[in-house]
Parts: structure tokens; C-alpha cells; sequence
């Protein structure tokens, strides 16, 4: 019995002193706060500079020229209605406008990519420009102005073929005229799978003329002054 006390009591001794200890024991030093996690940002984002860069190539050499769907100079696009970028990036994306590379170029790009790089170019090279006349910068020979009426080119392109009527329609006055020719002809262009312009109004405009017509107002609408520019790249990199 003696023996069954003194267990028990030793249970009892050592039972409080491991309790005592663990309440001097020091808590465990707390878990660190969770960090929010960083917004992910949104799936194909990209900078400007990643937007524009392959226009660069084409858009923005001075002389450049394009071998399809014959050789001509690629239009300028600095000063350009950035309304009309939009609608001409979109017409390549949806199919309107049959072009190969600029097809593979619009299907690349977001909506939102089309408007930022048509507003990037719209102000390109703008600073400081003087606005231009409505009048013309030289007058066209009487051919050629029966030809301006019967298209009725003022109509829709504006004062000085440089003063649109709506966004998005484009300046072409000073385009390179090589360019204004090739865009006509493609107005044109029927049942072909490679080139051509789905475009109601211009296309019954230009189903009206002759080739030689055509190249008559290009030649004519391209030597004037005009707000569009070609802009080299390294004048506007950082």
C-alpha cells in the first residue's frame, strides 16, 4: 500500500512539472502575414513600343517599297485619320481588304492594339505642323479636273483631299501616288483571292474610270501638299 502511494504521488510531481513548463515555454513565433498577390496582368498585353514595332519595318523608311501585289511604295501613315487606320486594320483582319501580309499582321492585333497603334500614328510627326489650305498647293490640268468632278473625290476626302468628311475615311492628298494607284485598281479587283477591296462606295467609284483614269488622279492627288509623312524609326525611338 505504502508502494501505491509513493507511485502515485511521483505521477502527481512529475504530471504538474511538465504543465508548469509548458506554460514557460514561449509561444511559437507567429506565421508572417500573407502578401496580396500581384494583379496578373491581362493575357497578351503589350506595350506601345511592342504594338508598333512591326509597322516600323515598312511604314517608317522613307522609299520603302512593297513587291506585291506589284512594286509601289507603302503608303505613309504618320498624320494619318487615325478613324481610318482603324477601319483599314480591321477591313485587312475581317477579310474586306485582301492582302496577305497585312491580313497576317490585323489577325495578330486586339482590338484595342488596332486603336492604339491608329492613334499613335495619327499624331506622328504632327508637332508644330501648320494646318493646310483648303485650297490645293497646284492646280489640275482640265483633264484631270473632269475627271476630280465625275468622282467626286472633294466629296468624301475633303478640302484639299486632306480634310475628311468622317473618321473614317482617309487624307490622301501627297500620298505617294504610286500607292493611290495600285488601292484604286484593287477597288477594281473582283473574284480574286489574293487582292482586292470589298468596298461598296469606292468600288463603283473606280469601276467608272479607265486604268489610265486611275493613274491620271493618283499622279495628280499624290504631288500635293498634304499632312502625312513618313518618319524614320530612329527619330522617335528611345
Amino acid at each position: 500500500m505504502n508502494q501505491l502511494l509513493t507511485t502515485l504521488f511521483a505521477l502527481v510531481v512529475a504530471s504538474a512539472t511538465g504543465f508548469a513548463h509548458a506554460q514557460a515555454a514561449p509561444a511559437a513565433p507567429a506565421a508572417p502575414a500573407a502578401q496580396p498577390a500581384a494583379p496578373a496582368q491581362p493575357a497578351g498585353a503589350k506595350s506601345l513600343e511592342a504594338k508598333v514595332a512591326m509597322c516600323l519595318g515598312c511604314h517608317n523608311i522613307r522609299g520603302y517599297q512593297a513587291s506585291f501585289p506589284e512594286v509601289h511604295r507603302v503608303p505613309m501613315l504618320a498624320g494619318q485619320s487615325a478613324g481610318y487606320i482603324e477601319a483599314a486594320l480591321a477591313a485587312y483582319k475581317g477579310g474586306e481588304r485582301k492582302h496577305p501580309t497585312m491580313r497576317g499582321i490585323a489577325d495578330a492585333l486586339t482590338d484595342q492594339d488596332i486603336k492604339d497603334i491608329a492613334g499613335w500614328y495619327a499624331k506622328l510627326g504632327q508637332e508644330g505642323a501648320a494646318p493646310l489650305a483648303d485650297k490645293p498647293s497646284r492646280e489640275p490640268s482640265p483633264q484631270v479636273a473632269a475627271l476630280l468632278q465625275k468622282a467626286a473625290c472633294v466629296s468624301c476626302h475633303g478640302a484639299n483631299f486632306s480634310k475628311p468628311i468622317a473618321p473614317n475615311y482617309p487624307k490622301i492628298g501627297g500620298q505617294h501616288k504610286d500607292y493611290l494607284f495600285v488601292a484604286l485598281k484593287a477597288y477594281k479587283t473582283d473574284n480574286n483571292a489574293a487582292v482586292g477591296r470589298n468596298n461598296a462606295i469606292m468600288g463603283s467609284i473606280a469601276k467608272q474610270f479607265s486604268t489610265a483614269e486611275l493613274k491620271a488622279l493618283a499622279d495628280y492627288i499624290g504631288t500635293l501638299e498634304g499632312d502625312l509623312k513618313t518618319v524614320p524609326e530612329n527619330r522617335f525611338r528611345h
